[in-house]
């Protein structure tokens, strides 16, 4: 059962991160490629389902390092260590989020830029994404690191009975 919800919860920040990768790969040079009305029809349309997905699964894959953490922290494990560093870029994911990212979104439901502005913002929008897509690779490196003291301890735990 554990090593079930550790894969679980492993392949649900994956799954972020995926979809993150996936939104610098395709959709940001997509939105560069367009024009600003285009930009603009595309971001009414699609803008608010991008952003209740993003905010839905970003919420699911930051409470994991930071449940952990606490798992952790009871258990006197010495995963902890890992658990707090995964957590930190947690953090660090939601910060550049609440720092950049939803201000920034709004002012595009708002129409806010003009075509050399809207250009510029995106290369910006286009460098925190991949910001937070290194910060998100980093907290998971973390995340299966803790899983693995996790499970080595375990082993342990079950060899001494």
């Amino acid at each position: 059962m554990k090593d079930f919800l550790a894969f679980t919860l492993i392949a649900i920040f994956s799954i972020f991160l995926g979809s993150q990768i996936t939104e610098g790969v395709l959709l940001v040079p997509y939105w560069q490629s367009l024009s600003p009305t285009a930009f603009y029809e595309y971001y009414d349309t699609f803008g608010s389902v991008i952003s209740r997905y993003y905010s839905f699964l970003t919420i699911i894959a930051v409470l994991i390092p930071f449940s952990l953490s606490i798992y952790c922290y009871y258990k006197r494990s010495d995963g902890l260590r890992y658990s707090f560093v995964s957590s930190f870029f947690a953090i660090l994911i939601i910060t550049i989020f609440y720092i950049y990212f939803k201000e920034t979104n709004q002012l595009f439901h708002a129409r806010a830029f003009d075509t050399d502005q809207l250009k510029t913002v995106l290369n910006t929008w286009e460098f925190w994404h991949w910001s937070r897509v290194f910060f998100e690779i980093h907290s998971l490196i973390f995340l299966i690191l803790t899983f693995n003291i996790l499970k080595q301890n375990s082993k342990k735990v079950n060899a001494a009975n």
